[in-house]
């Protein structure tokens, strides 16, 4: 068989290999095989083709990303690698450059790569400083329209906790993001009155039944703690709509006492969790030499209370990660060098599958009769394979039928870049 191109017709994929915590074992990876048939997988058997112990997985789920920053570094690199030095540039970008047209084209560009890379679902997060909301939202929301059956497209409001309050602007923006479906989202970092912020926000969220997605303690300051202001949030206002919590640095730089009371706090609010280890190594730390730390969150020891633990891309090509292409094969291979997943159990592969989607509500992925055919295979048949090289290769079936993966030419963006 060429490995790069499948027949048509109902199929029989013999000999695949699958991590075994996806078809409900509790072993490392095991062999089987796949009927495809009208779309979906099935009991029907079709033509069959060996697969040779190439491993498959359902199609990706990336739960935090930021479409609309996306490839924007050509015009506006981060100056020093820094935090600061990427906030400061993505403001100056964005009031200079955000249109709709720019977005649009952008984003556009950025789903490509992803869909080509095997991913089915995303939620970005959009920048919503006024009067961007306006309009980054209604460019949200002709995205959404217009990938509708390849990419499950979900949205979540982004700005600074200093922006929230209970009668100002901010109301504004929830209110587009409940038109639009959306999730309230906020960045939580220490300020004076980071509790009642924390509290109006989830006020603004209950009223409109909007789910929360925040940006939480993204420094390695010991002393940021926003996380259990969230939490704690949730469990004093009863708070029952899925909330999310991502980045989580400075946990890694806590008192393990103290770290520890923090996760069981989340642990008892019932939070998401998305780790975002490729940004998080690329800004965290920054400094004039050799960084010390990874920046990664705590996540064995959230996955070993029980905390719906997840992984995603973040940033694509822009000041707060200058690489990066929104490919969930890259972001489990790095997860797993720079959170040393390997020989720590079998089942990290939920935290890139099953856990986005029960955090999000997306579809849950499946490899059992009836699931969509949309499936991402691998020529590597164990894990030291596909972590080894980068897939280039790999086949993505949407409903049963074999997509063409050629990525979009940087080009296409050049005409954008000359606008600054």
């Amino acid at each position: 068989m060429d490995f790069a191109k499948l027949p048509a017709g109902p199929l029989t994929l013999q000999n695949l290999t699958v991590a075994d915590c996806l078809v409900g074992g509790s072993g490392d990876l095991t062999r089987m095989d796949l009927h495809l048939r009208e779309g979906k997988i099935t009991d029907q058997p079709g033509q069959v083709v060996d697969m040779k112990g190439a491993m498959v997985f359902p199609a990706f789920i990336d739960m935090h990303t930021h479409l609309d920053k996306g490839h924007i570094w050509p015009r506006a690199g981060n100056p020093d690698g820094s935090f600061a030095g990427a906030l400061a540039t993505v403001g100056a970008d964005r009031q200079a450059n955000w249109s709709a047209k720019d977005l649009r084209t952008r984003m556009d560009f950025a789903l490509r790569c992803a869909y080509a890379h095997g991913t089915r679902a995303i939620r970005t997060h959009l920048d919503s400083i006024p009067p961007q909301d306006d309009i980054s939202w209604d460019v949200f929301k002709e995205m959404r329209a217009q990938w509708k059956g390849r990419i499950d497209l979900q949205a979540a409001c982004l700005l600074g906790c200093d922006q929230v309050s209970r009668d100002g602007p901010f109301v504004h923006t929830a209110d587009l993001v409940a038109q639009a479906g959306g999730v309230l989202g906020m960045v939580a970092y220490p300020v004076a009155d980071i509790k009642d912020r924390v509290r109006a926000f989830f006020e603004l969220a209950a009223a409109r039944g909007l789910e929360a997605d925040f940006h939480v303690d993204e420094t390695l300051d010991p002393t940021s703690e926003t996380l259990r202001v969230v939490a704690q949030t949730v469990l004093d206002m009863g708070f029952d709509a899925p909330v999310t919590v991502g980045h989580l640095c400075s946990l890694s730089t806590q008192d393990a006492g103290r770290a520890a009371d923090t996760m069981d706090l989340v642990a008892r609010a019932g939070l998401n969790v998305v780790s975002l280890p490729m940004c998080n190594l690329y800004l965290q730390d920054r400094r004039h030499g050799t960084p010390r730390s990874r920046g990664i969150t705590l996540v064995h020891e959230m996955k070993a209370r029980g905390i719906n633990l997840c992984f995603a891309s973040d940033n694509t090509r822009d000041p707060f990660y200058a690489y990066g292409d929104l490919d969930m094969i890259e972001v489990m291979r790095e997860a797993t060098r720079i959170g040393h997943l390997d020989h720590s159990g079998h089942d990290w592969a939920h935290a890139f599958l099953t856990n986005p989607a029960a955090a999000c509500g997306f579809e849950a992925p499946g490899l059992v009769p009836g699931a969509p055919a949309d499936l991402v295979i691998c020529r590597a048949r164990s894990w030291t394979e596909l972590f080894a090289r980068p897939q280039a290769d790999r086949i993505v079936l949407r409903a049963g039928v074999q997509i063409d993966r050629t990525l979009p030419d940087y080009a296409e963006l050049d005409h954008l870049m000359r606008t600054s």
